[in-house]
């Protein structure tokens, strides 16, 4: 092993008592290969498999907990008990190299396109009325509303236990539906959930996050994780959704319920893990993985994630983070750590021959998805998003 490269290879330990041997994490990357009312298929299995060993923590791509709050087209489900055996299925293929399985539970809020073509409407914190992907309406979540979808996190966190993951993660990154609660640009609420106070804004997510963490108490087996993931600032130009500093309130906040095992944070763009604090303020300008590791190391173990998707990047990102996600790299050289854990970094590459698709297992529905998302942050070499795109095309 390249000597420099050492640190991306001690042994970390966890909260839970797991010692993880390196500090990769395959982050949440969706292949849209699910069938149209989530079922995971073979493609699926066979993918995952496939990439089992890859990092010691693996966590899959969002799995939505309600119809209601489906973003992509063919993504798991974890809405019903129908879906259990599945699940165990694609849990089992993740830990089949003795890796940790993380089963990401979402809910995107008016941000859920899916739900959009196929049920007409959305639902959020407030009224609204968009036009993309089609023209529609987002629905204020009444009180009862929002008591049924913390349900449904319970319900879908006790089908993740019984389909044998090794933990959760409750997702609020990225314009997810926790996330527009949070925010003062998408909520105008005024009740016990408005935007007049952090407290107020907070407390949808503190409730999901609670009855998520009551399920894992009671039902779960020791050493079974909770993770958090979150984006750490809001802004538009000048204006702010809000701050790192309210974020870090809401996280001290989710540790007060229940000690979190990892908080990943992450948004959209390019090279997100240099991403600089934009709100006015006393850290304006530093580095907002910075910011939020100086608040959380040694309580809560911090993964960074964006933009990483080379050993220098891995190396850099580590600076301010436990561990490093990584998602598309894990697309086309499933096999990146082993080879830079034997001194053949020089061997790892983004890109792949046609002959390579049987090996690498990646179902032809991801082809046109991966680009899409690739695409916006780069994560590919633009030679392979072209070749990916040439295949969809093909497929069609």
């Amino acid at each position: 092993m390249n000597e420099k490269f050492k640190p991306l290879f001690e042994d970390f330990k966890m909260p839970n008592g797991d010692v993880i041997n390196n500090r990769f994490v395959l982050s949440p990357m969706i292949t849209n290969s699910s069938t149209k009312d989530g079922e995971v298929t073979t493609e699926d299995v066979l993918y995952h498999e496939r990439r089992s060993d890859s990092a010691p923590i693996l966590v899959t791509g969002a799995a939505y907990i309600e119809p209601y709050g489906q973003l992509f087209e063919y993504g798991y489900s974890v809405a019903d008990d129908k879906k259990i055996d599945g699940l165990k299925r694609l849990a089992d293929s993740m830990k089949k190299s003795g890796g940790k399985a993380i089963l990401q539970l979402t809910h995107a809020g008016r941000f859920a396109n899916q739900a959009i073509l196929d049920l007409g409407v959305v639902y959020g914190p407030s009224f609204m009325e968009l036009n993309v992907p089609v023209k529609h309406q987002v629905l204020p979540m009444s009180k009862r509303k929002i008591d049924m979808v913390i349900e449904n996190y319970r319900d879908a966190t006790k089908r993740a236990i019984e389909a044998g993951f090794d933990g959760v993660e409750v997702s609020a990154a990225q314009r997810l539906l926790i996330q527009t609660f949070f925010s003062k640009f998408s909520n105008e609420r005024d009740d016990a959930y408005g935007n007049d106070s952090l407290e107020n804004r907070s407390r949808f997510g503190l409730e999901v996050y609670e009855a998520v963490a009551d399920v894992v108490k009671k039902h779960a087996p020791e050493g079974f994780m909770l993770g958090f993931r979150g984006t750490p600032e809001e802004t538009r130009g000048s204006d702010v959704g809000y701050t790192v500093e309210e974020f870090l309130q809401f996280v001290d906040a989710l540790e007060k319920i229940r000690p979190l095992d990892y908080l990943a944070i992450a948004s959209w763009g390019r090279n997100i893990y240099k991403a600089t604090v934009r709100a006015e303020g006393k850290n304006e300008g530093e580095y907002v993985n910075k910011i939020v590791y100086e608040h959380v190391k040694g309580k809560i173990p911090l993964m960074v994630t964006g933009g990483i998707n080379t050993p220098e990047k891995a190396l850099e990102a580590l600076q301010f983070g436990d561990m490093v996600g990584m998602s598309s790299p894990f697309i086309t050289e499933p096999d990146f750590v082993k080879k830079l854990e034997a001194g053949n970094e020089d061997e790892i590459t983004l890109q792949f021959e046609i002959d390579e698709l049987n090996d690498l297992k990646i179902p032809q529905a991801a082809f046109k998805d991966i680009v899409r998302m690739m695409d916006y942050g780069e994560g590919l070499p633009k030679d392979t998003r072209d070749e990916l795109r040439r295949l969809a095309d093909e497929k069609e």
